[in-house]
């Protein structure tokens, strides 16, 4: 892999020092429920996915109402605000952008009318080839409010359901088209609907209410707990699931491709008391610790966490290597995102104003510091500072990930290539950059044999793309002497012109295997 020197800003933010999730989503579908709360409660667990703007729509039977703009959930909702929104099904959205700007319109969930039907489509995830269906809809005569791609996908299942009079139909042509991670929560007036990237990229489950009072999905498990709702099954990469008055029903809309969950929900994004394939986030991160103190291990007195993400690795670790663990940061768990724009010399704070050092803990010690990856370095150069400047005689950093030395295309937002500071550093060059006595990561196998499955993304590390980035899509992200391995092709339906899909079987191949339109699992609702 290359290797060669670039200058890393010490004036970043520690906002800017961390890859983002793009979003997080929720559905439900409860007659009867205040679902316009429940969802508000939803989000709330959800608020770690995105911090950028938040928003709710709500079926009544007759038409959909919506309530988003920028802000944390709190910010966005008023009492009175869900108060003004009855109905039995909804779906909710926070966001952290990574395709199009930060602006209302840009916040989801996206309506848009079908003829006399409005639909609100909340996504979570990026389409590699929005661009290009996008300029076919303009083309088409469909206007655009914004420069998202999840608007690409609402408009494109309009004109689908335009031509076939089904909003199924229209969905399973859609996803024909889409290329890249995608888990979406649609509903129109009377019925809920989500849906998953037949990869599997972006994350998706389904829960049901106690007493049979209705269902739920949503991007962790985290928000089924905080509703009462009892875990089901992960949507099933491909699928389509419908809940209405006629009860629940689902289909394979696309063919299920090469498995290739995100591993970065595994290592960062997701909440620790998540669960994912019958395994808790807490339990994967804790044995990642493990791992990691038997492929680096360190002499030391104390090990401690970067909170939240370090914190059950650094517990792994320490119990590995028989060292004690220790409250070495404290979080102050009141800064969160803003749009007050910091002073040069509030930027230059980085992380002091989120993290302090426990001076009465690390005093005197030799540390071992465990945190979840290294982006750009300048967070890490500024937490390793603190701990000196409290009194930590030595600091040695363990991350429980491997090298981020690409790009993500599917729903993270990773910096440009040159950017990274793995692709431009060695290992050895890092450490001397962050001022560590020692750094070591995790190798890709110790990650891999810390989760429970196969079938993962590890782009961000090796540089293999599950779904092909289209160059104009990619140009100018990637450094001179990078090569990106795309693990498959583009399939044959997205290649197509639009209007050619039309004509197309509901749920036909997409040119990498055959989809199936026998139901995945049918129930009446109570």
């Amino acid at each position: 892999m290359p290797t060669q020197s670039a200058p890393m800003s010490d004036s970043m933010s520690d906002d800017a020092d961390h890859l983002h999730e793009e979003c997080g989503v929720l559905g439900i579908w409860a007659p009867g429920r205040d679902v316009a709360r429940m969802a508000y409660f939803g989000l709330h667990a959800l608020q770690h996915r995105g911090q950028e703007s938040a928003g709710i729509a709500v079926g009544d039977g007759s038409t959909v109402l919506v309530r988003k703009d920028l802000g944390l959930v709190s910010q966005v909702f008023s009492d009175s605000d869900l108060s003004a929104m009855p109905g039995h099904v909804a779906v909710g959205h926070v966001r952290y952008g990574t395709s199009g700007a930060k602006s209302w319109e840009a916040a989801q969930p996206h309506l848009s009318a079908i003829n006399d039907v409005i639909i609100a489509l909340a996504h979570n995830g990026t389409l590699v080839n929005s661009d290009s269906l996008r300029r076919e809809l303009v083309n088409l005569g469909i206007p655009f409010r914004s420069n998202t791609d999840s608007e690409v996908a609402a408009k494109l299942i309009g004109y689908f359901t335009e031509q076939t009079h089904h909003l199924r139909q229209g969905i399973a042509r859609t996803m024909s088209m889409m290329e890249g991670g995608y888990a979406m929560a649609l509903v129109r007036e009377n019925a809920l609907y989500a849906f998953r990237d037949p990869h599997g990229i972006r994350p998706l489950v389904l829960g049901r209410l106690a007493d049979d009072a209705g269902w739920v999905v949503a991007s962790e498990t985290c928000a089924l707990d905080i509703l009462g709702a009892q875990f089901v099954r992960e949507v099933v990469p491909g699928e389509i699931i419908r809940i209405s008055d006629d009860g629940f029903s689902s289909e394979q809309g696309i063919c299920r491709d090469i498995p290739a969950n995100c591993i970065f929900e595994d290592v960062y994004f997701a909440r620790p008391d998540s669960v994912v394939f019958g395994r808790s986030i807490y339990s994967m991160r804790y044995e990642m610790g493990r791992q990691l103190a038997r492929e680096a291990p360190c002499d030391a007195d104390l090990v401690i966490g970067v909170p939240d993400s370090g914190l059950p690795p650094a517990e792994g670790f320490a119990h590995e290597m028989g060292l004690p663990f220790g409250e070495g940061l404290i979080k102050n768990r009141y800064v969160a995102r803003t749009f007050i724009q910091p002073t040069q010399e509030l930027r230059e704070l980085g992380v002091r104003l989120k993290l302090n050092a426990l001076r009465d803990n690390v005093a005197g010690k030799r540390l071992v510091m465990i945190d979840d990856s290294i982006v750009r370095g300048t967070t890490s150069k500024q937490i390793v500072r603190l701990l000196k400047e409290a009194g930590a005689t030595e600091v040695h950093v363990r991350i429980n990930s491997p090298e981020v030395s690409w790009p993500c295309f599917y729903g993270i937002d990773t910096d440009t290539q040159d950017q990274l500071i793995s692709a431009n550093k060695s290992v050895e060059q890092i450490r001397d950059y962050i001022e560590a006595d020692s750094l070591a990561f995790l190798s890709v196998s110790g990650l891999l044999g810390s989760v429970p499955m196969n079938g993962y993304c590890c782009a961000c590390f090796t540089g293999e793309y599950p779904v092909e980035i289209p160059e104009g899509f990619s140009k100018g992200n990637f450094l001179d002497g990078y090569h990106p391995n795309n693990l498959s092709h583009a399939s044959r339906t997205s290649q197509m012109r639009i209007e050619d899909i039309v004509r197309e079987p509901v749920t036909g191949p997409r040119g990498r295997g055959e989809a199936t339109s026998e139901p995945i699992m049918k129930e009446k609702s109570e």
